[in-house]
């Protein structure tokens, strides 16, 4: 009898340890969307057909104030899979810095992880990435023409690269594809703004990612090994190729035009290179103005119906096989994108619109599905809040973490981590807060090129605020942290 009661108090002991002393709790499903506006369906815009994001959003967490840290591809990322702040790293633009530049990542192995990916196949979990996760459009590091030895873009991180290339032969082939494995870097001059000539998804780089995923969920069920699955699809990412039945669909639909299409007074306007640098035989005018700017805008919300449709492949198969009870899903933007707002066409600006990004995060038991988070949130948050979710048994990272988990806010613990949301572009500093922006550069005396919006009138830059209230502006500037090793060139327009 003594021994029976000694057996059952350990496994009462047992069974009440905290949930969180267990390790390897989780798999991770990390969707990254390039380029990708939180003008979806869930995000409130009830014109754009997003059917797939708008369920995932459903039974997750959605955040509705999530800001990158840098609005350009390859900064951002460095920021999300490193944890490490552009304040602290100097990355402030550079979009090869994982692999060239002062703040590259390095070969060896160190004693603490590099980058998450890396932290999690060092806790033993299988690491497979598809698609553009890091910079380069396949984990691969080659230049756009092709030049390179193809290393790894993120050192000891994943077990496989597995992005399927088609007949676009490789990674940024793939990336900046059209029909037929044409591309607009294989030294033909494809430089159309949009495509809409394929009638099946497969015949595009990110129909043949998400038929890749499957088959990569299907294996990893069959190992019962914990994983870490990247799929990072490249649309709406510039051109803006489809399917004709995307292109179809988004004719039958009142588009909204820019709601403010003047060019700002202002230091960190841009001039649109990228876009302009492509051909558009419809566009008679430069700005692009009237029914051009609408069937742009329409191009774009084809490409996110496109993807859409690619994520919900996805986590069909993620539900179909079972996964998903014990499965994180993140879906993260990695910057956003001016469709014509404040006459710009791209992301290379410290406005609103280029720094907020959809995040969706579903974590099994724990998030609260269909909730809308409001709480001031920033990509360096995905990091931490992976870790404390999944427990990864190896913890050790090679830098200091500066986000913050919000596996608080996912669980309704907690209805705000921070006051103020920081961002960078270049030479610029930028904090919002729960109603305003303000921008600056730092200058010896302090900072200079002051720029204060409410962001309650509008998201765009039309009224700079910063003669009625500069006291305000002060105050969240005093939020900011020094920055290292910042960039004295002016912003780029590519």
């Amino acid at each position: 009898m003594k021994r029976t009661f000694l057996a059952l108090g350990l496994f009462l002991s047992l069974a009440l340890l905290p949930v969180a002393a267990q390790t390897n709790r989780f798999n991770v499903l990390f969707i990254a969307v390039d380029d990708l506006r939180p003008e979806l369906g869930c995000y409130g815009a009830d014109y754009v057909q997003s059917p797939q994001l708008d369920r995932l959003a459903a039974s997750a967490t959605l955040f509705t104030h999530h800001y990158v840290q840098v609005p350009t591809c390859g900064a951002s990322r460095y920021a999300m899979l490193t944890g490490r702040s552009p304040a602290r790293s100097g990355v402030f633009e550079n979009n090869e810095a994982l692999y060239n530049g002062p703040a590259k990542l390095v070969t060896e192995q160190l004693p603490g992880a590099q980058s998450l990916p890396e932290l999690f196949r060092r806790s033993g979990y299988r690491t497979v990435c598809i698609g553009k996760i890091s910079h380069t459009a396949d984990g691969r590091v080659f230049s756009y023409k092709g030049a390179g030895d193809g290393h790894p873009e993120l050192p000891n991180a994943w077990d496989e690269l597995a992005t399927p290339f088609g007949a676009w032969q490789r990674g940024w082939g793939a990336f900046f594809a059209y029909s037929g494995g044409r591309s607009r870097e294989d030294g033909k001059g494809n430089r159309d703004l949009m495509e809409f000539a394929v009638e099946r998804d497969e015949e595009l780089p990110d129909g043949l990612m998400a038929q890749r995923a499957i088959e990569q969920l299907q294996d990893l069920q069959k190992r019962g090994q914990p994983f870490f699955l990247g799929v990072g699809f490249f649309k709406p990412h510039l051109p803006f190729v489809a399917t004709k039945g995307d292109w179809e669909a988004v004719q039958k639909i009142s588009v909204p035009p820019p709601p403010h299409p003047e060019k700002p007074d202002s230091d960190y306007w841009h001039k649109s290179g990228e876009f302009y640098g492509y051909k558009n035989p419809a566009a008679k005018t430069r700005p692009l103005a009237g029914e051009d700017a609408l069937q742009a805008r329409r191009a774009y919300l084809a490409c996110v119906r496109y993807s859409d449709r690619q994520v919900g492949k996805v986590l069909d198969a993620l539900d179909a096989l079972g996964l998903s009870r014990n499965t994180v899903v993140v879906v993260w933007g990695d910057n956003g994108w001016h469709l014509g707002d404040s006459q710009i066409w791209g992301k290379h600006t410290p406005f609103e619109r280029a720094v907020h990004t959809p995040l969706m995060i579903r974590a099994p038991g724990i998030s609260r599905a269909g909730t809308r988070c409001d709480a001031l949130v920033e990509t360096l948050d995905i990091y931490p809040t992976l870790m404390d979710l999944c427990q990864p048994s190896f913890t050790r990272t090679q830098y200091p973490l500066d986000g913050r988990s919000l596996k608080p806010l996912l669980a309704g613990e907690k209805t705000a981590i921070r006051d103020a949301a920081m961002s960078y572009w270049v030479n610029a500093v930028t904090v919002r807060s729960a109603t305003h922006r303000v921008i600056a550069r730092r200058a010896a005396d302090g900072w200079s090129k002051e720029e204060l919006y409410d962001l309650r009138e509008t998201p765009d830059p039309v009224k700079n605020l910063i003669g009625e209230k500069p006291d305000l502006a002060k105050q969240l500037l005093k939020l900011a942290p020094p920055m290292v090793g910042n960039q004295k060139s002016a912003p780029g327009d590519n």
